[in-house]
């Protein structure tokens, strides 16, 4: 015979699922105002390091872990390595993927709760002796970018009360989907800085670049100057000049400063104004050449060189006196053929106290003067071949009765047929400069 129930037993019953409907609710609308919480200090800053301290914050705070590591990964070294560690004074941890739990965790791509870390094979209790702590429990979880792939690895250390619990993952699950949210856009947003920096930079390189060169090339009695130079893309360091030192001579220089954009363009900028100062002043090619070998390594901190080659162009003697430091040998072709510009000595700013020798050429009628930076010679072709100086002294004496300018264009028609055999991917200054004797 059934036992007639107590009304006492079904109040009970209702009031404890209405608990137990109430306690859900509760987690419910706590979770909701961690994760407005987190997203509120996702859009307070772009910066990495702010955003996360912040996120961790939340998450230590709400899970009751008494520290957190959020973990990223470094796709080209095949690495995770801590943005930012809670507790650890900013000590950098850089770890294999795949080794250790948080590593194990990027391979996977799943979620590892612990109770205890040290029981796990996977644990790598090394960091706990360098760090000087002790790691009881343990959540490590994946973050995902917005595809899915895994970008990160966020890890809470020592649940203050106990181990973490399901509701712990829901929370950390939702708070490292806003973490992948922010992380993406902060890389974007560096990535766009640094490309705006870039640009400035470029920008900043041409101007600079722009103001060095000579309008237009040199008049000089008896003589026919032609120059053309294009800069690449980043902007390298070729550079030219022609300085009248009265009516029967000429200073030139043909350079090439190691290096790309603003800082190769701000050493040119001192040559030039070394240049400009020391032809006011000074007659001696050798001097010449000796202090702008000192200020290069002043102007440089002795990290960038230059290739060099300095003219003296004797007008009414038809002789030419030069200084070639280390820079590709110009030609004089004429009727002997090509001769190469050699003399000198090394790259200016290689050696303090460096001294150059002087190399004299005596031009007849007709004989071209053909200068150039490696950016020509060294042009890449079909095959990945250089263009090479024998094919510039080739097409240059094939032209050498015709213009300075037609010379300077057929060769550098050339090079442009070259280098579009390889789709003109040179990313190099070129600069050619032809002075023929009338």
């Amino acid at each position: 015979m059934a036992t007639p129930e107590d009304p006492r037993d079904d109040v009970a019953a209702r009031l404890e699922r209405a608990l137990h409907a109430l306690e859900r609710q509760t987690r419910a609308v706590e979770r909701l105002h961690v994760l407005a919480e987190a997203s509120k200090a996702l859009t307070s800053t772009l910066d990495l390091t702010k955003v996360f301290d912040s996120i961790l914050e939340v998450a230590t705070r709400h899970t009751g872990a008494d520290r957190a590591t959020l973990f990223l990964v470094d796709a080209d070294r095949g690495q995770l390595w801590s943005l930012v560690a809670q507790g650890l004074q900013h000590h950098e941890i850089r770890l294999p993927v795949g080794r250790g739990l948080a590593g194990w965790v990027a391979k996977e791509g799943l979620t590892v709760n612990l109770a205890d870390a040290h029981a796990d094979a996977r644990f790598e209790s090394g960091f706990d002796e360098i760090f000087g702590y002790r790691t009881r429990s343990l959540l490590a979880m994946p973050v995902r970018s917005r595809s899915g792939r895994v970008i990160g690895v966020l890890e809470l250390l020592n649940k203050r009360s106990g181990s973490f619990t399901s509701a712990d993952i829901e929370m950390v699950e939702g708070i490292s989907t806003h973490a992948a949210i922010a992380l993406e856009n902060a890389q974007l947003h560096k990535s766009s800085l640094q490309r705006q920096r870039v640009e400035q930079e470029l920008r900043l390189a041409r101007t600079i670049h722009r103001g060095l060169m000579p309008e237009a090339a040199p008049l000089i009695e008896g003589f026919e100057v032609a120059v053309r130079h294009d800069a690449c893309s980043h902007v390298g360091g070729d550079y030219y000049d022609f300085i009248r030192l009265g009516p029967n001579a000429h200073l030139f220089l043909i350079a090439d400063v190691e290096g790309r954009g603003a800082p190769a363009a701000l050493a040119a900028s001192a040559v030039h104004t070394t240049l400009h100062t020391l032809a006011d002043n000074v007659r001696s090619l050798e001097s010449i050449a000796a202090q702008l070998n000192e200020r290069v390594r002043q102007s440089t901190h002795g990290e960038r060189h230059m290739s060099a080659f300095l003219g003296l162009l004797d007008v009414p003697g038809r002789t030419l006196h030069y200084i070639n430091a280390g820079h590709p040998p110009p030609v004089v072709l004429g009727r002997s053929g090509a001769v190469p510009l050699s003399e000198g000595g090394a790259l200016m700013g290689a050696f303090p106290g460096a001294s150059f020798q002087r190399g004299t050429r005596r031009l007849e009628q007709g004989d071209v003067i053909l200068g150039y930076t490696d950016g020509i010679t060294e042009s890449t072709g079909l095959g990945g071949g250089g263009y090479g100086l024998e094919r510039l002294i080739m097409v240059a004496a094939a032209r050498s009765g015709e213009s300075a300018r037609e010379l300077i264009d057929a060769v550098y028609g050339d090079v442009e047929a070259h280098a579009s055999c390889n789709g003109g991917l040179d990313e190099d200054d070129r600069l050619l400069v032809a002075i023929r004797s009338l």
